[in-house]
């Protein structure tokens, strides 16, 4: 009993320093894009918002994974993207990547051999490259300027190693150590500071993924680096998203299934119109109306003048003039006894506007109308049931 005590309670503490450890990790990639990588970041942002084609992300192993989340995050908020398989790009589906495309590679060591084999085409096309890399670039205040120049075509680790060498090395190590010793700890990178990845060396932007360390026991798992990644990915994504302007309903028009979709979903969707539409004229005869009622089966019909909504009348109106009236409501026409000036909504609103009006009136229909009063549709309670709204 104690011994399995003993097991939970280092399960615990095992759970909870994980998410320390991710949960730090981010804290100091928000630091990082809030100051020595935001020119880096904000460059990255112009060029996926100056695209012309799409946002090509590609990683592989744990990478790619990341990579296929923030390709369809992307696509999610305005931003068209695609996932290139490294593996298979080099065996014919690298033609998806063409001149006005982006390209977006994730690569923890900066090194994976899969990635780099890409460049020379990238190069040859001329596609901005963004890459996502553990390098520690922003440590003790690294500017992208000592970044080796980009590679171009035929350029491989070896020139970006001689590139490397000239960034004057001996004063970043001395930075690095000292900020390192001021924060307590050691900044993990792939490489040693004056050294860069070959992939951060070739890109047009490098993006700075480092992390103290995994949240792995074994420090060997992708943990931080990957809920880093994956971070960096969303930050990008929304930063386009509001710099494109993206609404609510450019979001929902790009998510028309499933319970978002649903409860995403317009008035003009949901509502009953055509034939389906209950409508009378004010001259019509009582009798005449509650049939029309009863045929279309909502406890309610328009009133309208042409196309111009003038009024209606429901199950609640002819149950009050009923206990008023009695049998003499039969005399009355659809004018005499309708609520004028009902509550209506525009087609283009959404279905959780049309039940918050439904709620606050108290009601179970409204009528859909245009800009000019002209009676479109109606929507009811129920129709609002398949949203999952209510």
């Amino acid at each position: 009993m104690k011994h399995a005590k003993t097991k939970q309670a280092n399960a615990k503490h095992t759970g909870e320093n994980v998410v320390r450890i991710e949960a730090e990790a981010l804290c100091e990639l928000a630091d990082r894009i809030g100051g020595p990588m935001a020119k880096e970041f904000q460059h990255a942002v112009e060029l996926m918002f100056g695209c012309a084609g799409r946002v090509v992300v590609t990683g592989m192993g744990k990478s790619g994974l990341i990579a296929r989340k923030i390709a369809a995050t992307l696509s999610s908020t305005g931003t068209p993207a695609l996932y290139l398989h490294p593996v298979e790009a080099l065996h014919g589906d690298l033609g998806m990547v063409v001149r006005g495309d982006v390209v977006l590679a994730l690569s923890a060591s900066g090194e994976t051999e899969e990635i780099l084999a890409l460049l020379a085409t990238i190069k040859r096309l001329r596609v901005p490259l963004i890459a996502m890399t553990g390098d520690a670039i922003c440590a003790a205040g690294v500017e992208r300027a000592l970044l080796p120049a980009t590679a171009g075509p035929g350029k491989g680790s070896k020139g970006a190693g001689r590139s490397a060498a000239k960034a004057s090395a001996d004063p970043i190590e001395i930075r690095s150590k000292a900020t390192s010793k001021a924060a307590g700890k050691r900044v993990r990178s792939t490489q040693a500071a004056s050294a860069f990845s070959t992939l951060a060396s070739a890109a047009d932007v490098a993006l700075d993924c480092s992390i103290a360390e995994e949240a792995c026991a074994l420090g060997l798992a992708p943990t931080a680096s990957t809920t880093t990644m994956l971070a960096l990915g969303d930050a990008l994504a929304v930063t386009l998203s509001e710099r494109r302007g993206f609404k609510e309903e450019d979001f929902a028009n790009l998510h028309p299934g499933g319970k978002l979709g649903k409860k995403l979903a317009r008035v003009e969707a949901l509502m009953h119109s055509g034939d389906a539409l209950p409508r009378v004229a004010p001259t019509t005869k009582m009798s005449d109306v509650i049939y029309e009622m009863s045929r279309k089966k909502l406890g309610v019909t328009a009133v309208v003048e042409g196309k111009r909504l003038v009024g209606i009348v429901s199950d609640g109106d002819l149950r009050r003039l009923l206990e008023k009236r009695g049998k003499d409501v039969m005399d009355l026409t659809a004018g005499e006894a309708m609520t004028r000036d009902p509550k209506t909504i525009s087609a283009s609103e959404f279905a959780a506007s049309a039940l918050a009006l439904m709620e606050e009136k108290k009601i179970t229909s409204l009528m859909v109308v245009d800009g000019r009063g002209n009676l479109e549709g109606i929507v009811h309670l129920h129709d609002l049931w398949t949203t999952e709204l209510v």
